[in-house]
């Protein structure tokens, strides 16, 4: 067994995240002893899985050779057929995966189809590393609902704009590419209205190597969003959705409707759209990433309700100041110390002058056991 092989697999297998939806991110390599003769990695959703692209590309030197998979190959039928039938056709000796797979059309069943197929089997290899590429895949799998990252850009002391909501740019160029790269990994992008009504921003990914833009998410409880808003209006493959709370008028809504977004209307909780059952309608969907990007109302929201997973703070080497600026993260706050969200697993990035701050919010139980 060569781990350099299953690091390999696991490399190419996040070339794959924010395509594959539902399904997993997956990374292949065939190998004959320490030469690498095929790999590959799942692209898209209805495409070919990766052991199949590996095993193409192997051709013949797949015969007796090792497969190296980020995750436990498929055994039933969906939109392509059994990787486990195309793995012993192949005549592949062993397979070595990674994470055991938690849809219950598999959980088991790919290791002991393989293993019935007269092939070496062996699991868990270096599966923590491999279940944080497919981290969204997972969480989905085991609780129907999206990983959420919240992400912010702010200044040194906290604030995301200025008391007359000027807020371009406060963070470099670099860290705006950066953004960018996010929501070419992520699902779905979310912002609250009153981002839309003082920024109007597009929510496309940009400046990225073969880019696509992720499903633009607004949370409107009062369809306030203008139909000619640059999230509506934006010509983009990726569709808009705007999330009002039942009850919004109408006219509005229809009037949105009219310009090309979809609109759901949600239960609310107090003045806000409960964002839980947004979470789940995203998850019922098939969306197993959400990137949040503001602002400070729909921070304070999201982490109140407790859908925030994972926190991305950006902050600029700069001092805005004053009471009526813009907090990054809205509403009441604590009241005690002692009540303050603290992170996990922290993490510090310089990107050129600016700081990118990482850290989890929740405990990912849905890794236990990988």
């Amino acid at each position: 067994m060569n781990l350099e092989h299953m690091r390999r697999a696991i490399e190419l297998s996040a070339l794959g995240v924010g395509r594959t939806s539902p399904n997993p991110a997956v990374g292949a390599v065939v190998a004959r002893g320490d030469a690498v003769v095929g790999e590959g990695w799942h692209r898209r959703a209805g495409e070919p899985h990766a052991e199949r692209i590996a095993l193409t590309n192997a051709g013949s030197a797949a015969r007796a050779a090792d497969l190296y998979v980020t995750l436990e190959p498929c055994c039933h039928h969906g939109r392509t057929p059994p990787c486990t039938d195309a793995i012993a056709q192949a005549g592949i000796a062993r397979v070595i995966y990674a994470c055991s797979d938690p849809d219950p059309r598999c959980a088991g069943g790919g290791h002991a189809a393989l293993g019935a197929a007269g092939i070496e089997v062996f699991g868990g290899v270096l599966a923590a590393q491999a279940a944080l590429v497919n981290e969204a895949y997972l969480k989905h799998k085991r609780t129907g609902r999206p990983l959420v990252t919240l992400k912010l850009a702010m200044s040194l002391d906290g604030r995301i704009a200025t008391r007359n909501g000027d807020s371009r740019w406060i963070t470099s160029e670099a860290s705006r590419l950066v953004v960018h790269e996010m929501r070419n990994r992520h699902d779905a992008v979310m912002v609250g209205v009153g981002t839309v009504l003082a920024d109007d921003p597009s929510l496309t990914t940009r400046g990225v190597p073969d880019a696509r833009d992720a499903l633009r998410v607004v949370c409107d409880t009062a369809a306030r969003t203008p139909p000619d808003a640059q999230v509506v209006a934006q010509h983009s493959e990726a569709r808009c959705l705007i999330a009002c709370g039942d009850g919004a008028d109408p006219a509005r809504i229809a009037a949105l409707r009219r310009a090309g977004a979809e609109v759901l209307s949600l239960p609310r909780t107090g003045e806000r759209i409960d964002l839980v059952a947004l979470m789940q309608e995203l998850g019922d969907r098939g969306l197993m990433s959400v990137l949040i990007e503001g602002g400070g109302e729909l921070a304070w929201g999201a982490l109140q309700a407790g859908i925030v997973d994972k926190l991305a703070l950006f902050y600029a080497p700069m001092v805005i100041g004053g009471t009526e600026a813009v907090p990054g993260i809205g509403g009441p706050g604590c009241e005690r110390v002692a009540e303050a969200l603290r992170l996990r697993e922290v993490s510090v990035q310089p990107i050129g002058d600016d700081l990118l701050v990482r850290g989890r919010v929740t405990e990912p139980t849905w890794l236990d056991g990988v």
